[in-house]
């Protein structure tokens, strides 16, 4: 398996249309723990419409995965690229069961953001978080983002207008 960048037991890798039975069974067996959070591509059809939209040029979309066994842990999409002067996106994240809370998904996106900030170009990233999800919320504060503000009926998720708190992170400071 090539990774795009490597870290212990973790490597991050490009989803490809044949990950698509293992990601939709990973998705189907986690709905419970993503709920009401997200809800993970959980189709064949779901899958292909995520695959479609990783290809636009203001997405990057990464499979975080168990080096060991080659299978997927979790997943992590940059959305909303913009760059000139801005050079940022909006991260989101989610772990699969049976790997939430082994630290793959917190290596992963670190893994992600060192790509997004060295490879991509990016300056800044920011992740939008529902206030009750104290797990993203604690992956968010390890990695180093800064809270930043609160975004009320931000996101339709769910069925519902969800508030959002606003966390962020931008490049280690470099000449460029």
């Amino acid at each position: 398996m090539r990774y795009l960048r490597i870290a212990g037991t973790v490597g991050i890798r490009r989803p490809r249309p044949t990950d698509a039975a293992e990601f939709v069974a990973a998705a189907r067996r986690s709905r419970e723990l993503h709920h009401p959070w997200l809800a993970a591509p959980d189709t064949p059809e779901k899958y292909a419409a995520h695959l479609a939209k990783a290809r636009r040029r203001d997405q990057q979309s990464f499979l975080i995965c168990d080096r060991p066994s080659g299978q997927i842990a979790g997943y992590v999409n940059i959305s909303g690229i913009i760059m000139g002067p801005l050079r940022g996106g909006f991260l989101g994240y989610a772990a699969f069961l049976p790997y939430a809370g082994t630290g793959h998904a917190s290596t992963g996106i670190g893994l992600v953001l060192a790509y997004a900030f060295d490879t991509l170009g990016l300056h800044r990233v920011e992740a939008n978080i529902q206030p009750g999800n104290e797990p993203s919320r604690r992956v968010a504060r390890k990695l180093g983002f800064r809270q930043e503000g609160y975004s009320p009926d931000y996101l339709f998720i769910d069925g519902a207008w969800r508030d959002h708190e606003r966390w962020a992170i931008t490049a280690p400071a470099s000449d460029g």
